[in-house]
This record gives C-alpha cells, structure tokens and sequence, in this order.
C-alpha cells in the first residue's frame, strides 16, 4: 500500500465543515500528487456515489469513495475531524475520513490493498492508534501496516495486525458455542456485496466474522467485491445451519443458498448490527424456516422484500411506503411509455377518429394506413390497460415480495372493473401487500410450508382483497376518482395555471426521483382512458415541458457560459441536448450531483416557468412520452415550444448568474476554468457511473 497514501496525503487538523467540504479538501490533496486529473469531475463522482448511499459508518468513520476516469491510481487520503463531520451515520458524525479513489479499471491487486483497509476500519485497535497519532508520516505509516517511526523502539507499542485477505474468509469459533443440530457450533454462510465493492463489501464480512467469534458462531463469508470473489466450497455451503445475505446489488449466484434459513439485508445492516442478524437466522433455523431460490420463505414468514432490502433496517412508515409505491410506479412506466406512443401513433396517422375503428382483427388491409393506425392505437390500447393492475401488483410486491403480485394484480383489475382508476389500483396494491403480509405471520404447520406460496397465500389474498374492492371500499373509491376528474375537467383561468406551476416545481425537484414520478403519475393516470378529458392533456403536456426544462437548460448554459463548468460537464452538456430533448430529466443529474444550490432551484423555477405557460397557452399531449418528437402530437405546438424556451432561458440565465457569484475553488486549475483538459472524455464517451 505504499504507494496508495504518503504523509502529504493526510490531513490530522481537517478543517472542513460538511462531507462535500471534506472531500474537496481531500481530493485536493490527490490532484496535487497527481492522482486526480480533473477536481471537479472526481467530486461529481464522489458524489453521485454518496447519493446511492450515506458512507457513514457506526464508530465515527466516514469513506466516501468512487470509481472514476479522472483518478490515475488507486489512492487513499485520510483526515481527522476535530469537530466531526456528518456522513449520514446513526451515531453521528465521523471523525476519520478516508476518502478511496479507485480508477474506472483498477487491477484486482490494488482493489484487494483497498478492501484490505476496508477490514481493518472494523478493528477498534486500528481506528485508535489513528485517533492517537500526531504526525502524518506515522499516520500513512499505520493505514499501509507499517510501525511508525516514532514507536520503533517501543517494545510497549501497539502491533496493528495485518488486515484480512479479500475472498472467501473462515472465523472460527471463540468461547461461548452455540450448537448446530449435531452439537457442533452453529455454522453460517454469507455474502456480502456493495455497489462499489470497495469498502462497505469487506467491512460488512470483517464485522460479521468479529460478531461470529463472539457468539461462537462459525461464519464463512464470500465478499463480491471488486477484487472478485472466491465462491465458497459446495460443501461449506452444504454444512451450513443458515445464510445472511447483505447486499445493495443483487447476489450472484443465489441459487447455490436455496433450502436454507435465510436472513436477506442491506450491507450497512452487517457493518451496524452483526449480532442481530446472526440471532435473526439462528431463529430462523430453531423455526424450521427455509428459503427458496429468489423467493420469500415457503412457511409464509416474511423475509426482506425488495424495498427493505434496498434500504437500511429502522426505516420509517412513511419511508416505507414512499418505496411501496415507488415500486409500482417503476414497473408501471414502461406500460405507460409503450401503450401512450402507440395509441398517439395510430392518431397521427388516422386521425383522432381513430378509437372509433372496429377491431382489426376482423378489418384489417394491409394497403390502408388506416388499418395501420387502428393497428397501433388498439395494440396500444391493450397495453395501457395494464397500467393500473401493474401497478397495484407491484406495490404489492414491494411490500410483501411474490407471494404480493397475485392479490395485487387482481386487485388492480378489479378496479378498473369498477371504474374506480388510478386511486384504485393505489388502494389495492397497499391492501395486497398488507394482506399478504398478515398471513404471513401466522404460524404454519410444516406439513401446509410447501403449499403456502403457490396455493394458501394467492387463495386466500385474493379471495380477501376481491371482497374488500367489491363490497366495501370499491364504490368510495370510484366517487373519489370520479370527483377528481369532474375537478380537473372544470380547472381554467388562474387555477389551470396555478396548478401547471405546481407540477413544473415537482417535475424539477429531484429529476426522475420520487416526486418528480408523483407528478409523472398524476399526468399519465388521467390520459389513460380510450377518451382522456381536456384538462387531463393539458397537464400531460404541462409535466412533460417541465420535465424537458433541466437538462435543456444545462446544455444551453455550458453552450454559452462554458468557463463556468469543468471538461466533464462541458461534455455532459453535449448529450443533454438529446436527453432533455427526450424528455429525460435525469440528464440534469450529473449537475445537479456536482452543485445541487444553484442547479435544483434554478431548474425548479423554468419547470415551474414553463407548467403555467404550457397551461396557460392551452397546450395539450395525448402521449405520455416523447419530447420533441410527438410535437406533431401536440395541440398548440408553436406556443408549447415558446413555454419551453421560456423556462430553459429562465434556468440557464439563474445557473449562469449563481455560479458567476460563487468564489472559485481553493486549488482550482485553468481545466475548472475553461483551458484544455487532456484527461477530458473524448466526444461521445459516457463517464462511468459511480457505483
């Protein structure tokens, strides 16, 4: 690891305030080695990989880190916080900072350096000697496993111990036993996997190995990291009384676990509380509870759905059900996207009489164009009708897994059934999962285990959700969906406008996350009949004018302004003009990462610019997606076009004018300032996304 981090890379006295402050002033320290190439660029990525996941670790540790083209080698800088600095942790803020650069190709031997620093973050004598230490040189000294100069000679000094090799990695068991089935220690199994493979991968291995010694549990752990991983031995696997899975990315090869109890969870679950989740499968196996591949346990108890095992243990009811519904919106898009450009397909080529075409099926002439349109308007039709049952399904499944997709997709068709729409197939997703959920906690017989998943649950769920929309809360509902399109089929004047500008805030507060989906949903929810209502077009065309605005923007002002942003952004720029174009607000993100102050607001105030001249202009969208390209879709095309510009213009001059006000960056080179950046991306190559 010598050549990872030396004392000029260490700062004992960090001054910084905030994580963005802190990494600056330690990326600032690599890029005066030459380890960084482009400041700016390197900082984008931390970020965007600090959006993924807070790198706050229980013990006062921060390791924001990153893969990224603008870093030369592998490298570690290390800082000491006086005051502490938050890096989103449940204990507070962290008082060693090391910041982990990696490039975009690392060899395997510098990654296995890195996760070898990764375990030693687990050992408390480690993190001591460096909350002790006085000079940088015995700091870098320590973090490469070497003894400082100054305790040479001191028989009485403390020996780090050297840090584990990555891979597969045995504990053995310490005094306490706990016994397997035979009498033997209670043996486990796990992976562990982070989106960077870095650092959260090996941490969460070193701190189940620490936890299965003190409760003389045997762990075996496979971490798939970025060093590779060594599969464990099937017979390890074999032997083993259960498995705890911690991961943020999906495992490879899940299979191999299938037929044990299993414990499924984020990684920052294994860095934060090992003990538990080895109490959690020792439970599991004294229950008899198995798991099948890729599937919720047979015996109908609830394992880690695919929102918890997204998120961090502890989570709140709100959080949780922003996911749940998140889930739903998430597979329900593609249907939206797909169905809306084909039924606005079959109207541009047969006119808006089209929907009143018979079934091809029985008329269709391959010469005539109309046919072609009835064609793509009935297939889109089809397509469209899955909008509500996919979503409540998938509600359903990010409460309560599989065993949530049966109720909830009958759920969801029953409330088109019963006219009672989108707010419909929200209630029936969250009475599925809830469902589903509630017979899960019953105690089972092992002789019904086998049946539960693929006859109990799915019979009884939606036997239970299909009275309760029915009978009971179908018809509120129906009066409420049907109130709500009476309401916006009278909005006009200031009103229309008013709530234009409120979708326009919402579609540029996050770029593509939950809020701006919030919005997305509403708009495409009330196009999503054969004859939408006026209204429900206006603030379809509103949301995706909106939605356009960001990225657009951000092109124009590296286009005018382009001292203002780095050789990463520049280039960036380049391909939001076809993003924004698109109607893809995530174009805007990589900026929004770098400098959200100036980029989000800026970006809310054109989005809410252009909702309430698109509404006030009378603009209308029968598509649910396209940007420019359904412009022929459009009612009113020249003035929906003018509220665009209007709002890209009111963001790009906002963005120009905040970052001309900000004062340059201590350490900023002429590359931060328009010059020729060598290490730039050629045109046309993508920056990897910090994982």
């Amino acid at each position: 690891m010598s050549d990872m981090i030396s004392a000029d890379l260490v700062d004992l006295d960090l001054s910084a305030d905030t994580k963005e402050a802190a990494a600056r002033a330690l990326a600032e320290r690599m890029a005066a080695r030459g380890r960084v190439t482009d400041l700016e660029g390197f900082l984008a990525d931390v970020a965007a990989r600090e959006a993924q996941m807070p790198t706050g670790l229980d013990g006062g540790i921060g390791i924001p880190h990153c893969r990224s083209e603008h870093v030369t080698e592998p490298t570690l800088a290390f800082g000491r916080s006086a005051r502490g600095i938050d890096f989103g942790a449940a204990d507070g803020p962290a008082d060693l900072v090391f910041l982990i650069a990696a490039p975009a190709g690392a060899d395997d031997a510098h990654l296995t350096i890195l996760s070898a620093l990764a375990r030693q973050l687990m050992n408390a004598e480690f993190t001591d000697a460096l909350r002790a230490v006085g000079d940088p040189a015995d700091a870098a000294a320590l973090i490469r496993g070497e003894e400082p100069a100054a305790a040479a000679g001191d028989e009485d000094s403390v020996a780090i111990p050297a840090a584990a090799s990555a891979g597969a990695a045995t504990v053995g068991t310490g005094d306490r036993e706990d016994p397997g089935p035979s009498g033997r220690p209670f043996r486990i199994v796990a992976v562990t996997s982070c989106p960077t493979g870095i650092a959260h991968t090996y941490m969460a291995a070193e701190s189940l190995e620490n936890a299965g010694r003190e409760e003389g549990v045997e762990v075996v752990v496979e971490t798939q990291g970025s060093a590779g991983f060594d599969r464990l031995d099937p017979a390890v696997i074999a032997a083993a009384d259960g498995v705890i899975l911690a991961h943020d990315v999906p495992v490879r090869e899940k299979d191999r676990f299938a037929g044990k109890p299993t414990v499924d969870t984020g990684v920052k679950a294994a860095i934060n509380r090992p003990g538990e989740l080895i109490g959690e499968v020792r439970g599991k196996a004294a229950r008899g509870e198995v798991t099948a591949a890729g599937a919720t346990d047979p015996s109908g108890a609830a394992g880690a759905t695919p929102v918890e095992r997204g998120g961090e243990s502890g989570e709140g009811y709100g959080t949780k059900l922003r996911k749940w519904l998140m889930s739903g919106v998430s597979y329900m898009v593609p249907f939206v996207a797909a169905g809306g450009l084909l039924i606005a397909l079959g109207f541009a080529i047969g006119g808006y009489e089209i929907n009143k075409a018979p079934s091809v099926m029985d008329h269709f002439v391959w010469t005539q164009a109309d046919s072609w349109a009835a064609l793509l308007f009935q297939i889109g039709g089809v397509a469209f009708a899955f909008l509500v049952p996919v979503l409540a399904g998938y509600i359903a499944y990010g409460m309560a897994d599989r065993p949530g997709l049966v109720p909830g997709f009958v759920g969801g068709s029953i409330a088109l059934t019963i006219d009672a729409g989108f707010l419909g197939g929200l209630a029936a997703g969250l009475i599925s999962g809830a469902v589903v959920l509630a017979i899960q906690r019953v105690r089972i017989p092992k002789a019904l285990r086998g049946i539960m998943p693929v006859v109990v649950i799915p019979l009884i769920s939606a036997a239970v959700v299909g009275f309760l929309m029915f009978v009971v809360i179908g018809k509120p509902i129906a009066s409420a969906q049907s109130a709500m399109t009476d309401w916006l089929n009278g909005l006009s004047g200031a009103n229309a406008v008013l709530l234009g500008a409120l979708l326009g805030l919402m579609m540029c507060f996050d770029l593509g996350g939950p809020v701006n989906k919030v919005a997305y949903t509403f708009a495409t929810a009330g196009i999503a009949v054969a004859s939408p209502s006026d209204s429900a077009m206006k603030i379809m065309a509103a949301v995706m004018a909106a939605g356009m605005v960001p990225p657009l923007a951000m092109a124009l002002a590296t286009t005018v302004r382009g001292r203002l942003f780095n050789a990463a952004e520049r280039e960036n720029g380049k391909a939001a003009w076809v993003l924004g174009a698109s109607f893809i607000s995530e174009g805007a993100i990589p900026f929004a990462a770098a400098d959200p102050l100036r980029v989000i607001p800026s970006s809310m105030v054109g989005g809410a610019v252009t909702g309430a001249l698109s509404m006030a202009f009378g603009a209308t969208l029968r598509a649910p997606h396209g940007g420019i390209f359904v412009v022929p879709l459009i009612g009113n095309p020249l003035l929906y076009l003018v509220a665009i510009a209007a709002g890209v213009c009111v963001t790009t001059a906002l963005v120009i004018v905040l970052k001309g006000l900000r004062k340059p960056a201590r350490g900023a080179t002429a590359q931060g300032s328009g010059g020729a950046d060598p290490s730039a991306p050629a045109p046309g190559t993508k920056r990897p996304v910090a994982a």
